[in-house]
């Protein structure tokens, strides 16, 4: 799998959306080898795209197709400011990975990630996956040696927020307290309303 992620800021979450809607209808049937898109906007206006390709190549080649530059040219007047790119073949899917049945996403963008003990908790946490029917699936992009961009999809933000809060059993709260110390460099967006294909 091969990843794109596009960042930055925008007052239309509303216009994003609409670009994202045509793309699927009008752009997505010659995009051979892609397989899927998670977007939206934080309440504070930040956009962030996660698109999925089979491969490089074939992210390159829908790049190069002169409606898709076309269609760029547009999207990209939408947002504020900087736009930030950012590319990697480097990813993990947990439980399935990304669910278009997800009513709200959380992204999660982490510096200084222990990844070796990060990979050994992965597995520890897969025997508790029932604990959290709320968690639908999960997707980590490494975007650097001990940096990544994390996508947890979730049933709802309220069941997530509930999911949160329970009493969890002794050894899986351990678990999750090294997870969250390896992970304390973590920025979070909220999803609240995302574009899922």
């Amino acid at each position: 799998m091969f990843v794109q992620i596009i960042e930055g800021q925008t007052n239309d979450a509303a216009a994003l959306t609409r670009q994202g809607e045509r793309w699927q209808a009008e752009l997505s049937p010659g995009a051979v080898g892609f397989l899927g898109v998670t977007s939206g906007v934080t309440a504070d206006g930040r956009a962030i795209t996660i698109v999925r390709f089979e491969s490089e190549e074939a992210a390159r080649a829908n790049s190069d197709r002169p409606e898709q530059g076309a269609w760029w040219a547009e999207t990209a007047q939408l947002y504020d400011g900087d736009i930030s790119f950012t590319e990697s073949s480097d990813v993990q899917e947990f439980l399935g990975g990304g669910s278009d049945d997800a009513g709200f996403v959380q992204i999660m963008k982490s510096q200084g990630v222990d990844r070796a003990r990060t990979a050994q908790l992965d597995e520890q946490f897969q025997q508790f996956a029932g604990s959290r029917p709320d968690l639908l699936g999960s997707m980590r992009v490494w975007t650097g040696a001990d940096s990544c961009i994390e996508a947890n999809y979730f049933t709802t933000e309220a069941e997530a927020r509930a999911g949160e809060r329970q009493e969890l059993p002794p050894e899986l709260q351990a678990m999750m307290a090294e997870f969250q110390d390896l992970m304390r460099d973590t920025e979070f967006l909220d999803l609240t309303e995302p574009f899922l294909r």
